[in-house]
């Protein structure tokens, strides 16, 4: 099995080029897996990076092109309760 690499919310929406909101509607969609880490401080939601679509960007960092959606693959999280 692969090895996770878990970030913050907003490490996460870095990586992709989207706002915070994004990821989280995601996590919620079932597009990506939340990973729940209750020794955090912050909401202790994390998320794979690998599991996370890319922003493209030029050589300053600017986002030419945000990472696409990613497809509903599990169950959302608001049915799962």
């Amino acid at each position: 099995m692969p090895e996770l690499h878990l970030v913050t919310e907003d490490l996460a929406a870095y990586w992709t080029g989207r706002p915070a909101s994004t990821i989280r509607r995601w996590g919620i969609e079932g597009r990506v897996t939340r990973h729940e880490d209750h020794s955090q401080r912050r909401n202790g939601i994390r998320y794979d990076v690998w599991e996370l679509p890319a922003a493209k960007r030029d050589e300053n960092g600017n986002v030419i092109e945000r990472g696409l959606a990613p497809p509903i693959t599990s169950t959302p999280a608001a049915q799962a309760a």
